[in-house]
């Protein structure tokens, strides 16, 4: 799911004049140094340095994200799993207790309004997280959806802080930790327990490609988790420039970039979420049924760069005589591969195979910059 963050080319509001949320951690950020923007209502660290030493240590290493914007949204009650069967794309409500499921929710006409991830915590109770722009549409959404059914929607996002620890060293680190058999905690899977004394939910959960846990914690509690982890030699604070290059290695959707109300689930890549065969009805099943019988007319690729010019957010991919025939949606120098890379809506009537000789480039300011169509995701750990 998407963790949103503001794409390399935004220019957020200063921090000492905004308005926005501050999050547990804040003046935590502050004593580090980091670089605080306004991002979806709340003030975030982009930075602290170095965003390349930051996405390099999470790869390497571990790095520790503050993710504290993001919506926590409970349905507690015996109706909580066919709520969500009928607010959401996916089918929830045969997911065992301590499992998580990547899902969706979209309007009527089938366009994304978030992308979510659902925890189920206990028999009937479910946590819904969403990104933090679309908190707010996102519970309005599941209250209205909800209704008549046997459940209750409880929005918890202030009460709770979210860490997260992500690379390959995480889970070594967080066992000094905790009593948890994190091992057998496998990917996508959520238990409770102490973590540095906390109650905490921990999720094998992540945005960056990598091995890693989410820490959903009081918001009392926050600092001093994140001290203790932060202690630890080689974790490294990391913001949100990173997190994006890292999500985009990852070929990891973006809400509001690769993912909007304009985007469907087809379109993206994405159609195995869509649940069509649960029984029952759900919002925007009609469409999505018949968009799902309907070659799109665009599609996502993934593009890297012959030179060292990034194709960013809105750029014009165009084809060897200049027509105009697609649109960059993300895009970054990539510190892994060393090369600019870029994810893509491009003309489906297009022969854009991995690998092919497309002879596709993307208009950066005025200059055409040459790309290849390549396979995603653009990084996979081994």
């Amino acid at each position: 799911m998407s963790a949103d963050k503001p794409a390399p080319d935004d220019k957020p509001a200063s921090a000492a004049t905004s308005p926005a949320k501050k999050t547990p951690l804040y003046d935590v950020h502050r004593e580090l140094g980091a670089n605080l923007v306004d991002f979806a209502g709340y003030l975030m660290p982009l930075r602290y340095a170095s965003e390349t030493a930051e996405h390099r240590a999470v790869r390497t290493g571990a790095g520790l994200f503050d993710l504290s914007h993001m919506g926590e949204i409970f349905l507690n009650g015996p109706g909580a799993g066919a709520a969500l069967d009928y607010a959401l794309v996916g089918k929830l409500s045969p997911m065992a207790v301590g499992k998580a499921r990547y899902t969706m929710i979209c309007a009527p006409d089938g366009g994304v309004l978030d992308d979510l991830i659902v925890y189920r915590l206990a028999d009937e109770t479910f946590m819904v997280v969403a990104n933090a722009s679309n908190a707010v549409t996102v519970r309005e959404a599941l209250v209205e959806r909800a209704a008549g059914f046997e459940t209750v929607v409880d929005d918890r996002s202030d009460a709770y802080a979210l860490i997260a620890l992500q690379g390959p060293d995480a889970e070594g680190i967080l066992a000094r930790f905790t009593a948890a058999p994190l091992p057998d905690v496998k990917y996508y899977a959520i238990t409770a327990d102490e973590v540095a004394g906390v109650d905490a939910l921990l999720a094998r959960t992540g945005y960056t490609g990598e091995d890693g846990f989410e820490l959903f914690v009081s918001a009392e509690d926050a600092v001093r988790l994140w001290q203790e982890l932060a202690a630890v030699e080689g974790v490294v604070p990391a913001g949100l420039s990173a997190r994006d290059t890292l999500r985009l290695e990852a070929g990891m959707p973006l809400y509001g970039n690769e993912l909007t109300s304009e985007t469907n689930p087809y379109e993206a890549g994405l159609g195995r979420v869509v649940k069509l065969d649960k029984p029952g009805d759900f919002v925007g099943k009609a469409t999505l049924a018949a968009q799902a019988q309907t070659p799109p007319g665009r599609r996502l690729v993934g593009l890297v760069a012959h030179g060292r010019r990034a194709p960013r957010k809105g750029y014009e991919v165009v084809t060897s005589d200049g027509t105009p025939c697609g649109v960059v949606t993300s895009g970054a120098p990539s510190p892994t591969l060393g090369r600019p890379i870029a994810l893509a809506y491009v003309d489906c009537a297009l022969s854009t195979e991995p690998g092919a000789e497309t002879g596709l480039a993307v208009d950066v300011r005025g200059r055409r910059e040459r790309v290849d169509v390549v396979d995603l995701p653009f990084y996979k750990r081994s």
